[in-house]
C-alpha cells in the first residue's frame, strides 16, 4: 500500500487506470455509506430499487432510468433500502480523456460542466429516450465483452456515442431540469456555491456565518448535518482538491497555495501533506516519471454503487 492509498482510503474511494470502466450490478446489501468523492467522473444510469443519492447538498429520489452526472471531486453517497434490489449500470471515466475528444465543434465534457454550472446533476429521461439510451447501452456493453477483432476500439466508439447522446439530451434547450426531482436546503445549497466561487478568499465559519446572518454554531451543525462535513473540513478539502488541480495543470505551487486562499505556504504544505501523504513536489516529481501518483488508486478495489 502507498502513501496515497493509506492516507485517502476514507474519503477516495475507487480507482480507474483506464479510460473508462462500465458496471452493470444487481444486488440487495444491507450496507451504509460515508460521504466520499472521486478523481474520475462517474455516471450513474439507475435502472431498480430504491435509493436517495446525495450530491453535495441535494438529495435525488431515484426513478428508473434516471441519470446521474457526478463530477470528480463532488461529494457524494447513496442511501439504499436493502429490502429491494438494486440494479444500476455505473461507468467511471477520466476527465482527461473526455476533454481530449474535444473539437471547435464538440465537447464532451459539457455535460458535467453544465451539471456544476446548474447545481443540478439529474438527468430524468423520457419513455423515447429510455428506449434509445438502453439500445445504445446494450451496445456498449456487449462490445466490452467481446473477444472479437477489434472490440477495443468498437467499445471506444460506442463509449464516445453514449457521450454524445449523453450531451444532446443534457443541452438545455432539449432537457429542462426537473427540479422538482430534488431536495435541498437552499441556505446551505447558496453556501456551497459560494465557498466554490471564492476558494481564494476567507472562508472561516465566522465571516461565512456573517455573510449568510445566521450565528456561527447554527452554521456549523446545519452544515453537517446536510453534507456530512463540517464546514472547515469541506472548505479545506476543496481548496486541497482544486490546489492539486492547479499544480497537475502548470501553476506553481507558491501561486496555487495561494489562489486556494492559503495565506501560509508552510500551513498549505502541511496540509497537502496530510491531505494527500506526499508533498507538492513529490506529487510534481512522480506525475513527470508517470509512476501512478495521479491520486486515483486505493488500497482495496471498491465495488460502484
Amino acid at each position: 500500500m502507498n502513501a496515497v492509498s493509506q492516507k485517502k482510503k476514507e474519503k477516495q474511494t475507487g480507482y480507474l487506470h483506464q479510460n473508462f470502466r462500465l458496471f452493470h450490478l444487481k444486488e440487495k446489501k444491507n450496507q451504509e455509506f460515508e460521504f466520499h468523492y472521486h478523481d474520475f467522473n462517474k455516471i450513474i444510469i439507475f435502472l431498480s430499487g430504491n435509493v436517495t443519492y446525495f450530491v453535495e447538498g441535494k438529495a435525488y429520489d431515484l426513478k428508473p432510468w434516471d441519470i446521474l452526472l457526478i463530477n470528480n471531486h463532488d461529494i457524494h453517497k447513496p442511501v439504499i433500502d436493502p429490502g429491494t434490489a438494486y440494479e444500476r449500470v455505473v461507468i467511471w471515466l477520466q476527465p482527461d480523456f473526455i476533454r481530449e475528444q474535444k473539437d471547435r465543434s464538440c465537447d464532451l465534457s459539457r455535460c458535467f460542466t453544465t451539471a456544476t454550472e446548474k447545481r443540478f446533476n439529474l438527468i430524468r429521461l423520457n419513455h423515447r429516450l429510455q428506449a434509445d439510451m438502453q439500445t445504445i447501452l446494450q451496445q456498449l456493453e456487449s462490445s466490452l465483452t467481446s473477444t472479437e477483432f477489434g472490440h477495443e476500439a468498437l467499445s471506444q466508439a460506442y463509449f464516445l456515442q453514449f457521450m454524445v447522446y449523453l450531451n444532446r439530451i443534457f443541452l438545455p434547450e432539449i432537457s429542462q431540469p426537473d427540479f422538482s426531482a430534488s431536495r435541498y436546503d437552499r441556505q446551505i445549497a447558496d453556501i456551497l456555491t459560494y465557498i466554490s466561487l471564492h476558494l481564494g478568499e476567507d472562508l472561516s465559519n465566522e465571516t461565512l456565518s456573517r455573510q449568510f446572518y445566521v450565528s456561527k454554531y447554527y452554521l456549523m451543525h446545519k452544515f453537517k448535518e446536510h453534507t456530512g462535513y463540517t464546514l472547515h473540513a469541506y472548505v479545506q478539502q476543496k481548496r486541497l482538491l482544486h490546489a492539486k488541480d492547479l499544480i497537475q495543470e502548470g501553476t506553481p505551487v507558491l501561486k496555487a497555495s495561494s489562489l486556494c486562499g492559503f495565506s501560509d505556504y508552510s500551513t498549505f504544505l502541511r496540509a497537502f501533506r496530510k491531505f494527500y501523504g506526499f508533498s507538492p513536489k513529490a506529487f510534481l516529481t512522480a506525475r513527470k516519471k508517470d509512476s501512478g501518483f495521479s491520486g486515483t488508486q486505493t488500497a482495496t478495489t471498491h465495488m460502484p454503487y
